[in-house]
C-alpha cells in the first residue's frame, strides 16, 4: 500500500517557501559571520568549561550557577595567567636565542657529518639570508596596511577588534550562567514530531564529543608537557614553542609527526654554528618523539579515552581528508568522533549489526537507547 502523499500546489508551495527560507538563512549567517563569531566561540569555551562548573556545583553543594561560574572563570584566569608568566619569558629567550643562532651561522663554515656540500651549502646561503628584524617589521608593515592606511582608521578597527573580544568575554559569562536553559530552550525549537529523532541524534553527537574532544585536548596537554621537558633536556633551540606546537597538532592524530620538519631544521641551524652535532642531536629529539608517543598511547590514551576508537589508519586519513575539506581545521579536529558515529549509525540501521567491537560504538549505542527509552 503507497502511503505516500501527493505532490499538491500546497505541498510544493510549502516545499519552496521552506527551502527559500534556509537559503535565506545561509545567506544572512553568511553575511552576519563576524558578528555570530563571537557567540559563537564563546559557546565552545562555555561548553569546554562546563564540566569544571559542575565539579564546583557538586563539590560546593551549590544550588545556582553563579558562584560556579565565577570560581571557574577565576580558576582559568590564573592558570592562563600563571603560564603566561612562566612561559613567555622563556619563549621570547627562546626566539633571541635562534635569531642569534641564525647570525652566528652566517660566520661560521662548520660542515655538518653525512649532509653532501651541494645541499648544505645552498640551505646555509638561505638560512644566512634570514633576517629576522627584518621579518618582524614586514609583519609590523603589513598589519598597519591591512587594518587602515590612516591612523583613525587603525584606532577604529583596533576598538573594533577589543570591542569583539570584549562582547566574547561577556557572551561567555551569560551563558555559562544559563547554560541547561540555553540548552533545553535550542531543544525546544525543534518541531514536536521530529524531537525523537532530532534529540536521539543531538544526544549521541554530544556524548561522542564529550568522550573524545576532552579526552583529546587533556592527552594533547600532556604531550605539551612531555614534549617541551624532552626538548629542553636535548636542549635544543625553540624548546618550548616547538613542544607547544606538538601538544596543539596533537589534536589532529598523526599531525604531530609534520613538527619533525621545523625539529630538523633547528637542529641543523644549531649544527652550523658549531655548538652541536645535527644526527646526534637530530637522534635525541626523535627519540624525545618515541618515548613521548609511547607514553601518550599505551599510557594515557588507555587511561583517559578508554580503547582506541576501531578505525583503520586509511579510514582515518580519509576522514580528516574529508571532514577537513568541508569545515577546515575543525573537521579536522572532530573527524574521528563524527566518523566513528556515522560508521555505528550505519551499522544499526543500515547493516542491521550493533556495532559492539569498540567501546565508541557500545557507548554511541546505549546512550541512543536511553535517550529513546
Amino acid at each position: 500500500m503507497n502511503t505516500s502523499r501527493p505532490f499538491t500546489f500546497d505541498r510544493v508551495v510549502r516545499i519552496l517557501a521552506g527551502l527559500a527560507m534556509l537559503a535565506g538563512a545561509v545567506w544572512m549567517i553568511n553575511k552576519l559571520r563576524n558578528v555570530l563569531l563571537p557567540f559563537c566561540l564563546a559557546c565552545l569555551i562555555a561548553y569546554l568549561l562546563e564540566p569544571l562548573v559542575e565539579l564546583h556545583r557538586r563539590r560546593l553543594r551549590l544550588k545556582g550557577r553563579v558562584i560556579a561560574v565565577a570560581l571557574t572563570l577565576l580558576e582559568v584566569t590564573v592558570v592562563i595567567g600563571l603560564l603566561w608568566y612562566f612561559i613567555m619569558p622563556s619563549v621570547l629567550s627562546e626566539i633571541d636565542q635562534i635569531g642569534e643562532l641564525i647570525k652566528n651561522s652566517q660566520t661560521s663554515n662548520v660542515a655538518v657529518p653525512f649532509v653532501p656540500e651541494n645541499i648544505a651549502g645552498p640551505l646555509r646561503r638561505w638560512i644566512s639570508s634570514i633576517d629576522m628584524t627584518d621579518i618582524l617589521k614586514s609583519i609590523q608593515m603589513e598589519s598597519l596596511l591591512s587594518s587602515g592606511t590612516t591612523f583613525i582608521a587603525s584606532t577604529i578597527d583596533f576598538l573594533l577588534h577589543t570591542l569583539e573580544w570584549l562582547l566574547t568575554f561577556i557572551y561567555v559569562i551569560f551563558i555559562m550562567i544559563d547554560y541547561n536553559s540555553l540548552m533545553s530552550g535550542f531543544r525546544m525549537l525543534v518541531p514536536k514530531r521530529y524531537r525523537s529523532v532530532a534529540y536521539k541524534v543531538c544526544d549521541d553527537i554530544k556524548d561522542s564529543m564529550n568522550r573524545y574532544f576532552r579526552s583529546q585536548a587533556l592527552i594533547a596537554l600532556c604531550a605539551a608537557v612531555f614534549y617541551c621537558i624532552g626538548f629542553s633536556i636535548v636542549g635544543i633551540p625553540l624548546a618550548i614553542v616547538l613542544g607547544i606546537l606538538v601538544g596543539v597538532l596533537y589534536l589532529i592524530p598523526y599531525f604531530q609527526y609534520i613538527t619533525l620538519i621545523p625539529v630538523a631544521l633547528v637542529c641543523l641551524i644549531d649544527s652550523m654554528t658549531g655548538t652541536a652535532q645535527f644526527w646526534p642531536e637530530l637522534g635525541q629529539c626523535i627519540l624525545v618523539y618515541v618515548v613521548s608517543q609511547c607514553i601518550c598511547d599505551y599510557v594515557l590514551t588507555p587511561k583517559i579515552m578508554g580503547h582506541a576508537m576501531g578505525l583503520n589508519p586509511a579510514i582515518i586519513l580519509l576522514s580528516l581528508s574529508v571532514w577537513g575539506s568541508l569545515m577546515g581545521i575543525i573537521g579536522m579536529i572532530i573527524a574521528l568522533p563524527m566518523t566513528t558515529l556515522l560508521l555505528a549509525y550505519y551499522h544499526e540501521y543500515v547493516v542491521g549489526d550493533r556495532p559492539a567491537k569498540t567501546d565508541a560504538s557500545r557507548t554511541i549505542h546505549d546512550h541512543g537507547t536511553q535517550a529513546g527509552s
